[in-house]
C-alpha cells in the first residue's frame, strides 16, 4: 500500500485477504472430504481378492495406464474408479462418469465426443463432449459392452492417438484424458461371440483389476455392514450399537445377488425400521431372511447340466476349508476326505490359488 493510508483502501485490502483465506480454507476441506470419500479407506475388505485389489490401485494409479474393471453389478467398480483418479497426480483435474447403457446408441457418440451445430437434428448449436469435459483428467466408461461396433472404432482411436473428431465436424481434437473402463459381462465371451471389437478389447485390457462379488466376501459382509451402519445412523440421528448374531448369521447366509449396493440399502431399511439399540433379523428384508447362499427359487431356475450346478456350492465349500487351515492344502485335504492331488486339481479349476504363498 502507497501513503498516505486511505481507511477504504485498508479495509479493501483486509477483506480481500479474509476472501483469499476463506477460498483457501475451503479448498482444502473440500481436498480432505475428497480424501476421505476416494481415498484408499474408502474400500472395505480383508479378503485376499480385495487385498489385490488395494495393491493393484497403488500400482497404477499414478501412471497413465488404462484400466479395465470388472465385476458384477453393485461391486463398488465406480468406486474403485473414483480411488484411482483421487490417487493419482491428476486428483485436481475433473473426473467424468458416463454410463454407456444409460445413453440411447444414436446419442452417445455426441455425449462423448461433442457436435457441431447442424451435424443432426436437433443439434442447434456446438457442443463440447465428455472426453474435452476431463481433459487433464480422468473419465470413467461404464457398461462399456453396451456401446456400438461404429462406436467401438471411434474408442479405438481415441485410445491409441488422443485424438477424435466431434460429430459432424473436421476438425481433430486432442485431449489429456486417462481412460478406465467398467463392465460387468465378460468381455472375451462378447469378443468370440462377436459382439466386442477384439483389437479394442486388447487396447483396452491393459491392466485388467476384477471385484469379487460378495458372496465370495463372507469375512467382509460384517465390515460393510457396520461401515454402512456408522453412515446411516449418523444421519438418521439413531443411537443404534450394531447389529445381533441372529441378523449377522442371516446377512451372511444371504447370496446378494445385488452384492455391495443391495447390502447397503437393507442396512438403511434396517435402520429405519429398528427399534431397539441392536438390528435384529427382523429389522433386515425378508428375502434376506429367507436366502441361503446360492439357493435359487423355481421362477429363477436356469437349465443346465448338474456337474456345472454343483461347481459354484463346491468351489465354496473348498475355499471355505481352504482360508479356515490357512490354506494348507495337507490340512484342508483331511478334512474334505480327498487326497491332495485332488485338491490341487480343484484348486486350479476354480483359480483357488491363493495371493501369498502360505504353508502347504
Amino acid at each position: 500500500m502507497t501513503k498516505p493510508i486511505v481507511d477504504e483502501d485498508i479495509l479493501l485490502c483486509v477483506q480481500r485477504a479474509l476472501t483469499q483465506q476463506m477460498l483457501l480454507r475451503e479448498n482444502h476441506e473440500l481436498r480432505e472430504r475428497l480424501d476421505m470419500k476416494y481415498g484408499l479407506g474408502s474400500l472395505v475388505g480383508n479378503d485376499y481378492r480385495m487385498i489385490k485389489v488395494y495393491d493393484l490401485i497403488e500400482a497404477v494409479a499414478a501412471s497413465k495406464v488404462t484400466v479395465l474393471i470388472q465385476g458384477e453389478s453393485g461391486t463398488g467398480k465406480s468406486l474403485v474408479a473414483h480411488v484411482i483418479h483421487q490417487q493419482s497426480g491428476r486428483r485436481d483435474k475433473p473426473f467424468i462418469e458416463v454410463s454407456c447403457g444409460a445413453i440411447p446408441e444414436t446419442l452417445l457418440e455426441s455425449e462423448l465426443f461433442g457436435h457441431v451445430r447442424g451435424a443432426f437434428t436437433g443439434a442447434v448449436s456446438n457442443k463440447a463432449g465428455k472426453f474435452k469435459a476431463a481433459d487433464g483428467g480422468t473419465i470413467l466408461l461404464d457398461e462399456i459392452a453396451m456401446a456400438s461396433p461404429s462406436l467401438q472404432v471411434k474408442l479405438l482411436r481415441t485410445l491409441q492417438s488422443h485424438e477424435f473428431e466431434p460429430v459432424g465436424s473436421n476438425k481433430t481434437e486432442k485431449v489429456d484424458v486417462r481412460v478406465i473402463l467398467a463392465t460387468n459381462v465378460d468381455l472375451e465371451a462378447e469378443v468370440e461371440a462377436g459382439r466386442f471389437r477384439e483389437d479394442l478389447f486388447y487396447r483396452i485390457n491393459v491392466v485388467t483389476l476384477t471385484m469379487p462379488p460378495l458372496r465370495e466376501r463372507l469375512s467382509d459382509i460384517e465390515l460393510l455392514a457396520q461401515r454402512f451402519l456408522g453412515q446411516f445412523i449418523a444421519g438418521a440421528q439413531r443411537d443404534i450399537l450394531g447389529f445381533d448374531d441372529e441378523a449377522l448369521a442371516a446377512m451372511k447366509r444371504y447370496g446378494w445377488p445385488g452384492n455391495i449396493r443391495e447390502l447397503e440399502n437393507a442396512v438403511e431399511r434396517a435402520v429405519v425400521l429398528s427399534k431397539g439399540r441392536y438390528i435384529s433379523a427382523d429389522d433386515l428384508p425378508p428375502k434376506v431372511l429367507g436366502g441361503q447362499r446360492g439357493h435359487r427359487t423355481e421362477s429363477e431356475y436356469e437349465p443346465r447340466p448338474l456337474k456345472q450346478a454343483l461347481e459354484e456350492p463346491e468351489k465354496g465349500i473348498i475355499e471355505a476349508a481352504l482360508r479356515a487351515n490357512g490354506w494348507n492344502r495337507q490340512r484342508t485335504a483331511a478334512q474334505l476326505g480327498i487326497n491332495r492331488t485332488t485338491l490341487y486339481k480343484k484348486m486350479k479349476r476354480y483359480g483357488l490359488e491363493p495371493e501369498t504363498s502360505y504353508a502347504v
